[in-house]
């Protein structure tokens, strides 16, 4: 963590965790982890809970690999279990972790909510008041019948519909349920499946299936692929503490429906990439494997928005670049399609407009040495 940083979660822990305002929570939510934020505030947030009843969520797979699920079940500290208890959180229904054994039971058919996630889910319904996760995307086709994916022989389509209507609000989790993510990539039969996210189609906010649907509903989108377990557990804990209320949500939130503290619209993760000295020294890898910048490798950090850098992943100490990935920018609400081909050099655009061959040649000090886009604005303004 940054002196910076550390400054900053120094102030904000001498602040009262109940009087804090939206932005100074936000602040807070931006500068630690979900295991400091929930450790720093625990006796706070205990206070606060009391005010509060137990939160239901019900979480819902759509067309996914349940990698989002992973992601969160893969948190450390605090784990699942430990951040829900902290939150007095229900977690009433998640398909991959739910004991219900189906609609059939030892060749008997069963009829109670306890053995039977059918039931389960439309006693959730009934009783309202819950918030609604959506993992995966929603397939429109064909024809608008939705039979690309059919549940208990329900549509899934139609299985969103039905929660949706009577949750609080819906966050979606993953590029799948964001956008349609990689299902909705380019393909022959792309018209025919018209896979879907909860609020946008790709970058579409009218093709949303919510809108397919009629019904309005709050969205908050948390994109990745899959999405990092802080964000999905400090977005769930502002909205649950009330500390982001329901009316507060377009003014938290970019174009694209994702909090803008965890996504924020005028920082890359390459400002942050822990490779970023080579890029403004105009080093750059052209075979996997090495350390240096891996924009000519298909590096899309330049373009992709959120605080991967800042945060990282896997306990805090690493992310995709720092391991030597370069970044697919599967945040963005073009993905995958916008960042293909993934592995190769975006010749045809550079970063900030400029072809990165081109600047290569401008000399720094008295060596001819590549130069970054950064290298040259600071030239230009001389610096």
């Amino acid at each position: 963590m940054s002196t910076g940083i550390k400054n900053l979660v120094r102030t904000l822990d001498s602040v009262d965790f109940l009087k804090m305002d939206r932005r100074t929570f936000m602040k807070a939510l931006g500068a630690m982890g979900a295991a400091a934020f929930l450790n720093t505030y625990r006796a706070d947030m205990v206070r606060a809970l009391e005010e509060f009843p137990e939160t239901k969520l019900v979480w819902l797979h759509g067309s996914e690999c349940t990698g989002c699920s992973e992601s969160v079940l893969n948190a450390g500290n605090p784990d699942l279990v430990q951040a829900l208890q902290k939150l007095n959180v229900n977690l009433a229904f998640h398909e991959t972790l739910c004991a219900q054994q189906g609609i059939w039971n030892d060749g008997k058919l069963v009829n109670t909510s306890e053995l039977n996630s059918e039931i389960l889910l439309e006693d959730l319904y009934k009783e309202g008041k819950y918030f609604l996760v959506v993992e995966g995307s929603i397939p429109n086709g064909p024809d608008g019948s939705g039979r690309y994916l059919v549940i208990g022989n329900k549509t899934f389509k139609e299985t969103l519909g039905e929660a949706a209507k009577n949750a609080i609000a819906v966050i979606a989790v993953g590029a799948c349920a964001c956008w349609g993510g990689i299902t909705s990539a380019d393909s022959e039969i792309a018209k025919d499946t018209d896979y879907r996210g909860v609020a946008f189609a790709k970058a579409d906010s009218k093709g949303g299936m919510l809108k397919e649907l009629g019904i309005d509903k709050p969205v908050i989108n948390i994109p990745g692929c899959p999405a990092h377990p802080d964000w999905v557990l400090l977005t769930l804990g502002a909205v649950i503490l009330g500390k982001i209320k329901l009316e507060d949500i377009p003014s938290v939130v970019d174009d694209y429906g994702r909090p803008m503290v965890f996504f924020p619209p005028d920082h890359t993760v390459h400002e942050n990439c822990p490779r970023r000295g080579y890029y403004d020294r105009g080093e750059f890898d052209t075979e996997v494997g090495g350390e240096k910048c891996l924009w000519k490798l298909g590096c899309k950090a330049p373009y992709s928005h959120a605080d991967c850098g800042i945060r990282r992943w896997n306990g805090s100490v690493s992310m995709c670049t720092q391991a030597g990935g370069p970044c697919i920018a599967c945040v963005e609400p073009g993905f995958p399609d916008s960042s293909r081909p993934l592995y190769v050099e975006r010749e045809d655009v550079g970063i900030a407009g400029t072809n990165i061959d081109t600047v290569a040649k401008v000399a720094v000090g008295a060596a001819a040495v590549a130069a970054g886009v950064h290298a040259v604005r600071r030239m230009g303004k001389g610096e």
